[in-house]
């Protein structure tokens, strides 16, 4: 029996036409049943290729429905009123990019070579972020999946992939979020690549976007103004009003459809602290959840800002810790500028925190909000609630000059042990594209938008965004800042080819992943923080209870002095799985002896506990 696999192959899980109410649905009978939520307008035509348009009847709700003969692979469009046409909000796929005709698309048409997957483990995930378009689209990934596998990396997550206007994107700018862009392959390929993937016994995440529409593609204001607030706006403009039940559903059930349709193993959703109305969170979970096949393993993880660990325990698996890339970050850089400024005091003693308890700000005021309040106690969650990274698209791309820690000026050895603290410690990790090259390469920030005056106010608002930090006062430094519409922006954030570097720089994360699958992630389930405290301006000592009962104890010291660490001493000398960089260094051992955590170094210990007579 495959890992990842129990029984008797699950039911194969088509579309259902009670729970999908928008878009064009395929039905059993060959006819098409197309559902537009559209209240703005009072008729709407359906424009099938070739055909003379249809009328749609408007039903409640605001939905404009017809079923008709329309086979996969029919073009359509929606005519409003005013004579424009629009594609369709859910389309699966387009013909093209986002203005061009929605396409039918029978997902039951893909014969999965898997059929019986039913994912992995939370505790046995390794993330890996990856950016479909720099590495050749869907079929690129997929060339990657076994140099990945063998590097000890579980789980591989896509950004974004909705269609977004152009060729080139961060993802971000999505426009059309039921439909994978044409510039990565088609929907197949995308089913490929997963179905690859399980192959493999890896999971595969995507990331979805709730939180805004992209500035270019966006038709909703015209037929359905009220999928967004009058009275709220975000960062990229009014507020969509998940108030509305309608609003509620298309995102619910695109969050079904990744899952079900594509067998995804889970999802990251983005910057929810930005979606107005919190309890359609949970709500959102727990439709997904009754919706599949419940023995099937699937993982829901939130980026919030706002630290809601109860969020934890509601549906979701677990949260992108920012708080614990923050210090580290602080640490390893010195920087202290915008919100690394509310972790440059006592870093040391923050990270213990992040190690022991997830968050750091638990409702305490925070310096870069303004002392604004944030977050929610979280010193009772398992470690697994945590997503920990050191790098990944935001903490590069949103860089004006989008610099990797390897440009920074961190030395290797200090980057090293961070590294090692991170996937060694008991919560989960996340690797960003490059980072187990050691890559020096950029990720910029790009786009291709095809409107002159919105390529221009992209340009100039990321320059505006950068002016007030102190390395671009100036008009010419201002200038230095790639503009994202460039192409050549989008060549510089494609990795550079592999070298020596590189190599050693895999067998590092090689190294350490192994020891992770051995020592840590068997134990994960049930782990709980003995606590942590800094034993230096920039170094920890934690320890935790494993599921099994074993001690895991880890030291980081990733400043330059050592620090004085009685603990070390106590350490029984079988019980050290892992110390470095450089773990032959005959001095670092006996400075363990004496009690002193050498600089930039990680130690980790397991001591068997009640439950286990191996260690």
């Amino acid at each position: 029996m495959r890992a990842g696999t129990s029984g008797s192959a699950p039911e194969r899980e088509g579309p259902r036409a009670g729970d999908y109410g928008f878009g064009a649905l395929p039905l059993e009978n060959g006819d098409t049943r197309f559902r537009l939520w559209a209240p703005g307008v009072e008729t709407v035509a359906l424009q099938i290729e070739g055909q003379a348009p249809k009328p749609m009847a408007r039903t409640h709700g605001g939905f404009h429905e017809l079923t008709c003969r329309a086979p996969a692979g029919t073009r359509y469009r929606y005519g409003l009123p005013d004579g424009s046409s629009v594609p369709d909000p859910a389309s699966r796929m387009q013909d093209g990019d986002v203005h061009d005709a929605s396409i039918v698309c029978d997902p039951a048409r893909y014969a999965w070579q898997f059929p019986q997957w039913l994912g992995r483990p939370w505790t046995e995930t390794v993330l890996y972020e990856i950016h479909c378009g720099l590495v050749g689209g869907f079929d690129g990934v997929r060339a990657r999946l076994p140099e990945l596998a063998r590097l000890g990396v579980t789980a591989v997550e896509l950004m974004p992939v909705a269609d977004f206007p152009g060729p080139r994107n961060w993802g971000y700018d999505g426009v059309l979020p039921y439909a994978p862009d044409r510039a990565y392959g088609e929907p197949d390929d995308l089913r490929g690549l997963i179905d690859a993937a399980h192959g493999l016994n890896m999971m595969v995440f995507l990331d979805v976007v709730y939180n805004h529409f992209g500035p270019d593609g966006n038709y909703l204001p015209r037929y359905a103004p009220e999928f967004f607030r009058d009275d709220l706006d975000t960062p990229w403009g009014p507020a969509i009003d998940f108030r509305r039940e309608q609003v509620r559903r298309f995102f619910a059930e695109n969050a079904l459809y990744w899952l079900r349709e594509y067998h995804f193993d889970g999802l990251r959703f983005d910057a929810v602290h930005a979606i107005s109305d919190k309890d359609w969170l949970p709500e959102m979970a727990s439709f997904v959840r009754g919706a599949l096949d419940p023995r099937r393993r699937v993982h829901l993880v939130l980026e919030n800002d706002d630290n809601a660990a109860g969020l934890l325990e509601q549906g979701f698996d677990a949260q992108w810790n920012d708080d614990a890339h923050h210090v580290v970050h602080h640490i390893l850089t010195g920087e202290r500028s915008g919100y690394y400024a509310s972790y440059a005091d006592e870093p040391g003693g923050m990270l213990a925190r992040a190690l022991a308890e997830g968050f750091i700000f638990q409702g305490q005021p925070d310096p870069h909000r303004n002392g604004r309040r944030r977050g929610e106690p979280s010193a009772g969650l398992s470690p697994e609630h945590f997503v920990f990274f050191l790098q990944n698209h935001d903490q590069i791309g949103n860089r004006a000059l989008g610099e990797r820690l390897t440009r920074l000026g961190v030395k290797r050895d200090a980057l090293q042990a961070a590294v090692a603290l991170q996937l060694l410690t008991p919560q989960i990790p996340l690797l960003f594209m490059g980072e187990e090259q050691g890559a020096e390469t950029p990720f910029l920030y790009f786009t291709s938008h095809v409107q002159p005056e919105l390529a221009r106010a992209v340009r100039v608002g990321r320059r505006k965004e950068f002016a007030g930090f102190p390395a671009f006062a100036d008009a010419d430094a201002l200038q230095t800042i790639p503009d994202p519409n460039d192409p050549e922006t989008w060549a510089r954030s494609s990795l550079a080819p592999d070298d020596a570097e590189t190599e050693e720089w895999r067998r590092w994360y090689e190294q350490l992943l192994a020891l992770r699958r051995e020592h840590v992630a068997p134990r994960l389930r049930g782990a709980r923080s003995l606590g942590a405290r800094a034993v230096g301006a920039e170094a920890v000592h934690a320890a935790w209870e494993m599921g099994d009962g074993a001690r895991l104890t880890i030291f980081s010291n990733l400043g330059e002095q050592p620090v004085e660490c009685p603990e070390l001493s106590d350490l029984p000398p079988d019980s050290v799985f892992f110390r470095g960089p450089g773990d032959e260094d005959f001095e670092a051992r006996a400075e363990q002896r004496y009690g002193q955590l050498p600089a930039r170094c990680t130690i980790a210990a397991l001591e068997a506990g009640p439950e286990r007579g191996d260690g």
